[in-house]
C-alpha cells in the first residue's frame, strides 16, 4: 500500500478552520492583557537591522517574505528587514553560529546538533511536521529498499534532517554508516549527482525532491517518523537584546501559517516561484508533504522527538558525550513568545 501522508486526508476547508482558531486562540492569549499592550512593544523597538532567513524547506517563511508583513510592521521603528537564503540546515545553523542571521530555520534534528555542540540557540516557534526527507533512486535503478544500499555511494547534506533520516534508515535494516559511502553535497548537489549517476542513491530534502520526483526519480523509502519538525532558531543574544524583534517575529510566524492554510494555492505558487519549481510539484509539497497547522509551541513532543534522536549522534560521532545531548535537549526550547504571539499586531504591506 503506499505510503499517504496525514495531511492529505484532510479538507482544505478545515485545515484553514484549524488555522483560523489557532490564530484567534494566540491572540486570545494576550487579550487580557489589551492590545495596547501590543502596540506599546512594537514602539519600544527603535532601529536597527533583523537578519531572518528564508528557505524553500521553510514555506511560511516564503509567505512572509512575499506578503513584506515584516518591513510593513517594522517601519515606523526604523528597523530594516535583511532576508538571506538558507540552502539547508547546515547552512542556517552557520549563519546562526556566525551571527550573520538573527532568526533561522533549520529541521529539529539540526538545531539539537547545533545546540549540542555549544551555538547558543532556542528555538522559539515550530513552522511545520514535514515529510521532507526520503531516500530517492535514479529512474531504472534496481535499488528498491534500503538494504539495497549495501555498498552504495549516497548523497546527503551532513548537519541535516536528510542525513539523521539515512542513518536512522540503516540502523532499521541492520546496516551501519560504513555500509554505505556518504558523499557530503548540499542538497541541489545531491539531486544533480544522482541525475548523473555520480551516487546511486539520494537521501533528498523537498522541494527539491519532489521536483527529482517528478522528473522520473523514486522516493524508495519514505518514514515520516524518520522526519524531524521545522524549527525556528534564534541566536540568545537576539532574544536578550532585542525581544520584541523576536516578538515580532513570531507573530509573524502565526499570521503566516493561518494565511497559508486559507490560501493553499497562493502558498504554492510562491514557493514555485522562489524555488523555479513546477506549480504542481510545488503543490504537491506544499499539499501533501508539508504540515503548516502544528502546534507552534516548542514543547513535549519536539522534546521527544530529540530525545529519540540524540544518541545517534553519539554514535556516529558527532557530538561527544550523551551529557551534551541532555543538557542541549534542556535548553533548547522556549515557548514564551508562542504563548504571547499576536498575529493581529502585524500589519499587511
Amino acid at each position: 500500500m503506499p505510503y499517504e501522508h496525514p495531511i492529505s486526508r484532510r479538507s482544505l476547508l478545515g485545515a484553514a478552520a484549524l488555522a483560523a482558531s489557532a490564530a484567534l486562540a494566540l491572540t486570545g492569549c494576550v487579550a487580557g492583557e489589551g492590545s495596547s499592550g501590543s502596540a506599546a512593544a512594537a514602539g519600544s523597538i527603535k532601529g536597527g537591522t533583523l537578519n531572518i532567513d528564508f528557505a524553500t524547506y521553510n514555506p511560511l517563511s516564503l509567505v512572509i517574505k512575499d506578503q513584506g508583513w515584516l518591513e510593513a510592521s517594522l517601519k515606523d521603528q526604523g528597523v530594516t528587514v535583511n532576508w538571506v537564503q538558507s540552502a539547508g540546515s547546515n547552512k542556517a545553523n552557520e549563519a546562526l553560529r556566525s551571527g550573520a542571521i538573527d532568526v533561522g530555520s533549520t529541521a529539529g534534528s539540526a538545531a539539537l546538533l547545533a545546540r549540542s555542540n555549544g551555538s547558543p540557540i532556542k528555538t522559539i516557534d515550530i513552522y511545520s511536521q514535514p515529510e521532507w526527507a526520503a531516500l530517492v533512486a535514479p529512474a531504472g535503478s534496481d535499488i528498491t529498499s534500503v538494504a539495497d544500499l549495501k555498498g552504495k555511494s549516497v548523497a546527503a547534506t551532513k548537519g541535516t534532517d536528510p542525513y539523521f533520516f539515512l542513518l536512522q534508515a540503516l540502523e532499521e535494516a541492520g546496516l551501519k554508516p560504513g555500509d554505505v559511502t556518504v558523499q557530503n553535497l548540499q542538497h541541489a548537489d545531491g539531486r544533480t549527482a544522482l541525475e548523473n549517476s555520480s551516487v546511486q542513491a539520494w537521501s533528498g530534502l523537498d522541494p527539491i525532491m519532489a521536483g527529482a520526483e517528478q522528473k522520473g526519480a523514486k522516493l524508495f523509502y519514505r518514514n515520516l517518523d524518520f522526519n524531524t519538525y521545522g524549527f525556528l532558531n534564534a541566536t540568545e543574544s537576539f532574544l536578550k537584546d532585542k525581544p520584541e524583534l523576536a516578538q515580532a517575529v513570531v507573530n509573524a510566524y502565526e499570521k503566516a501559517r493561518a494565511w497559508a492554510a486559507a490560501n493553499p494555492d497562493q502558498t504554492a505558487d510562491i514557493l514555485a516561484k522562489v524555488a523555479g519549481l513546477d506549480p504542481a510539484v510545488a503543490k504537491t509539497v506544499v499539499l501533501e508533504r508539508s504540515n503548516l497547522n502544528v502546534d507552534p509551541a516548542p514543547g513535549e513532543a519536539q522534546r521527544k522527538v530529540l530525545e529519540k534522536i540524540g544518541p545517534t549522534f553519539v554514535e556516529t560521532g558527532d557530538v561527544k558525550t550523551q551529557q551534551q545531548i541532555d543538557d542541549a535537549v534542556s535548553s533548547l526550547l522556549d515557548d514564551s513568545l508562542v504563548k504571547k504571539a499576536d498575529p493581529s499586531a502585524i500589519k499587511d504591506s
